[in-house]
């Protein structure tokens, strides 16, 4: 180790050294007595280095993820040996849970990435560091390495993504561009749904809408997320009355737009993540991407279009 980093910590100096392991997992590997400093086993994190000290890292192999890798087609929008951006289709879940076990975007990120997972955590698996729902299209990013993981988690703790959505809403807001701010939690209601809670309660959210288009009875609106919690833009827009159409938990399906969503077998909410930007977080690089509208929510959109 370089003599600039005398009286560092051990956990600390080898993150500066090996960028591509963060720094809590080179915790985890000392612990385990996985590093050796000047061939002497060194089991403290927080042991200080003086300059010139020569560590080794015993590295093992990353553990298979315990989800199995499957062959499911995705969009491609840009990818390194860091990181993945991909354009989601509609129903595609994210993350396997309870009820969907497989057939997820975390197994299909699995077979595509197969031998390039650098093992994130020790675990050969890619790092979801956001969602987007089932039924919502769009942009999203995903981590190959531990240093993409963190530093793309950093970025979006600090709400410094820029994340913009499109989306179909029933109604035209009045003023046609605002800012909506309401702490987001479960629903007392409805534990299966997320509502706007009161002060010291759910998380802090705050989305800016702007209507692009009019349309009959409806709106084409951009709304930017300046936080991102589950359901935001969903239930931040029906909380001013309008809420996304086709929306089944946060809109009723009124009946002047019933026939069309039936005629045109529109199932989900009219929502598309349609723009993703953020900082490379190994090269640095602003990174900004667009994805148009779907073809299911672009011919909804036609249809609505006033005459």
């Amino acid at each position: 180790m370089p003599p600039d980093m005398a009286g560092w910590r051990l956990d600390r100096a080898l993150a500066a050294a090996l960028p591509i392991l963060s720094r809590e997992r080179l915790k985890s590997l000392i612990s385990a007595g996985a590093v050796t400093v000047d061939g002497k086993l060194v089991r403290d994190p927080a042991v200080k280095v003086s300059g010139g000290n020569a560590a080794e890292i015993a590295i093992p192999d990353p553990t298979p993820a315990g989800n199995a890798a499957q062959d499911i087609p995705l969009n491609i929008v840009f990818e390194d040996d860091h990181l993945i951006v991909i354009d989601k289709q509609a129903g595609l879940v994210v993350h396997p849970a309870c009820g969907n076990l497989d057939g997820t975007l975390v197994n299909a990120l699995l077979h595509h990435c197969r031998g390039s997972l650098s093992g994130i955590g020790g675990v050969e698996r890619p790092g979801i560091v956001h969602r987007i729902d089932k039924d919502t299209s769009g942009l999203m990013v995903a981590a190959k390495t531990d240093r993409a993981h963190t530093g793309l988690a950093a970025q979006f703790a600090k709400h410094s993504i820029d994340r913009r959505y499109k989306a179909i809403v029933i109604g035209q807001p009045r003023p046609p561009a605002g800012r909506i701010e309401g702490n987001l939690g479960r629903s007392p209601a409805n534990r299966k749904k997320m509502a706007i809670v009161g002060p010291g309660q759910g998380k802090h959210a705050v989305t800016h809408y702007t209507t692009l288009q009019p349309l009959r009875d409806a709106a084409l609106v951009e709304c930017r997320l300046e936080t991102g919690r589950t359901h935001q833009v969903r239930v931040h827009m029906a909380s001013i009355g309008h809420p996304l159409l086709g929306d089944p938990v946060y809109a009723e399906r009124r009946r002047n737009f019933r026939n069309l969503l039936t005629e045109l077998a529109f199932n989900r909410q009219a929502l598309h993540a349609a723009r993703l930007g953020f900082i490379h977080p190994v090269t640095s690089e602003a990174l900004s991407f667009e994805s148009n509208m779907p073809a299911d929510m672009q011919e909804l959109f036609s249809h609505l279009c006033v005459e």
